[in-house]
C-alpha cells in the first residue's frame, strides 16, 4: 500500500504525526509514503498539470489509484476497513492513495483514478487532512485485526 502526498509538511508537528502513523501502519502491511514536491506554477491549470505529471510518474498501469477528494465516497471507519479488505481480497496489491495539492487534481489524474474517497463533508486544512487520513488508515488495520483501538 502506498500514500502519495503533494508538498512538504509545513510543521514539525505534522511531520511527526505522519511519521508515527507510518510506523504503526508498517506493523500491519508493506507500506510506502512518498512526498511529491508541489508545483511552483502561478497559473492553476499549469499547477495541477505539473503535479499530475509527478503523480502519474509514480504509477504503473496495474496500480489501483484512489484519490482523496471532497466529492469522493464517504465511509465510516468500519466501512473503510471493509473496503480495504475487499481490495486485498481482490489482490489489489499495489494500491495508491493520493492526497493532492492545494488546487486539486489534474484532469489526467482524475481520469486515471479507480476510486475517490472523501474524509468528510467538512473542509480540513491540507496538513490536517494528512494526519486524519494516516490515523484512519492505521485505524482500518486495527479494525481488520480485531484490536481494541477502535471502539
Amino acid at each position: 500500500m502506498n500514500v502519495l502526498m503533494i508538498g512538504k509538511h509545513d510543521s514539525q508537528c505534522t511531520e511527526n504525526s505522519v511519521k508515527e502513523y507510518e510506523k504503526r501502519i508498517k506493523h500491519y502491511i508493506s507500506f510506502r509514503l512518498d512526498i511529491i514536491p508541489a508545483s511552483k506554477e502561478q497559473h492553476i491549470l499549469q499547477y495541477k498539470e505539473k503535479e499530475g505529471i509527478r503523480i502519474l510518474s509514480k504509477l504503473n498501469k496495474s496500480d489501483f489509484l484512489i484519490l482523496l477528494d471532497e466529492r469522493g465516497e464517504e465511509y465510516t471507519s468500519v466501512q473503510m476497513a471493509g473496503y480495504i479488505q475487499k481490495l486485498q481480497n481482490q489482490n489489489k496489491a499495489n494500491v495508491f492513495f493520493v492526497i493532492g495539492g492545494a488546487h486539486g487534481f489534474s484532469e489526467e489524474v482524475c481520469q486515471r483514478a479507480d476510486a475517490r474517497i472523501s474524509l468528510s463533508k467538512l473542509t480540513f486544512p491540507h496538513q490536517l487532512a494528512r494526519i486524519v487520513f494516516m490515523e484512519q488508515l492505521y485505524r482500518v488495520f486495527t479494525i481488520l485485526k480485531g484490536e481494541k483501538y477502535h471502539h
